[in-house]
């Protein structure tokens, strides 16, 4: 099994290099067994979701992860990626405003960001 750390790195690169928008990751592992890590990103259009979403499971394969689980994406404005034990959630804009995870899950920690968004040529 994949180390949730991996996962999320991969998933977070894949989602910063399609251009997803205000990135955050945060570490949930102390405050549930739904996962280690919820990776939350914007898109643009529901285009831009698709493409997130396909990169995103793309990168993770690669890394030796595996997607256990998708929802929402007939509808489009929300698609949740369940890779056990990292939740990717990739919104429109007014979905994320209005679901608010970052107020829903206060307790958890945020995850830096910076070392997993570094150029790497």
């Amino acid at each position: 099994m994949v180390d949730s750390i991996v996962t999320m790195a991969a998933a977070v690169k894949a989602l910063d290099k399609k251009k997803g928008k205000n990135l955050q990751v945060l570490k949930t592992g102390e405050l549930t067994t739904l996962a280690d890590y919820f990776v939350l990103c914007t898109a643009g259009s529901t285009t831009q979701i698709k493409a997130l979403c396909d990169i995103c499971e793309e990168a993770v394969e690669q890394a030796g992860g595996e997607l256990h689980h998708k929802e929402g994406f007939r509808d489009g404005g929300w698609v949740l990626l369940d890779f056990s034990d990292v939740v990717v959630h990739v919104f429109l804009e007014e979905e994320r405003d209005f679901y608010d995870l970052e107020r829903l899950w206060a307790d958890a920690q945020p995850v830096d960001l910076t070392p997993y968004l570094m150029d790497e040529e």
